[in-house]
């Protein structure tokens, strides 16, 4: 992880960005408050809750990426924004991904801002039928 990573040693963002990019999802689970949120970059309008369901996501998130860096930083008290890239089947896609953090200091919710659209078609192809598999956790996101 980059050096100029924003905050503490104990920071939730920082923690997340270093267990993302190793793909240690227990360890990203720890950064996240219990009732967390990803919005989905796919489809606004599926909003992923809960430890359960979140670590499913991001399991298969991290597990289908390659090279993943985190470069920057911007922000500090409650909202913060990453800057990073990564590989999705060989192809580079950027991620300017929001943080908002929950009073205790652990995130509380998270939005990906992915491009470009080549990258975000084929994150969709192959993230998609791994969360299909599970219908309940899309039927979750689907309807809050």
């Amino acid at each position: 992880m980059a050096s100029d990573i924003v905050g503490v040693m104990d920071d939730a963002v920082e923690r997340y960005c270093a267990a993302s990019e190793a793909a240690a999802i227990g360890e990203l689970m720890a950064a996240l408050s219990p009732d967390v949120e990803v919005v989905s970059p796919i489809s606004g309008r599926m909003v992923f809750r809960g430890h359960d369901d979140v670590r499913l996501l991001l399991g298969a998130v991290y597990g289908s990426l390659s090279d993943l860096r985190w470069a920057r930083t911007v922000g500090d008290g409650d909202v913060r924004v990453v800057l990073g890239t990564t590989r999705i089947l060989g192809v580079r896609m950027t991620d300017a991904m929001v943080f908002e953090l929950a009073p205790d200091g652990r995130i509380r919710r998270i939005s990906p801002h992915l491009r470009p659209w080549l990258a975000l078609t084929l994150f969709a192809a192959v993230l998609g039928p791994q969360i299909a598999r599970r219908p309940a956790v899309v039927r979750r996101a689907l309807t809050g």
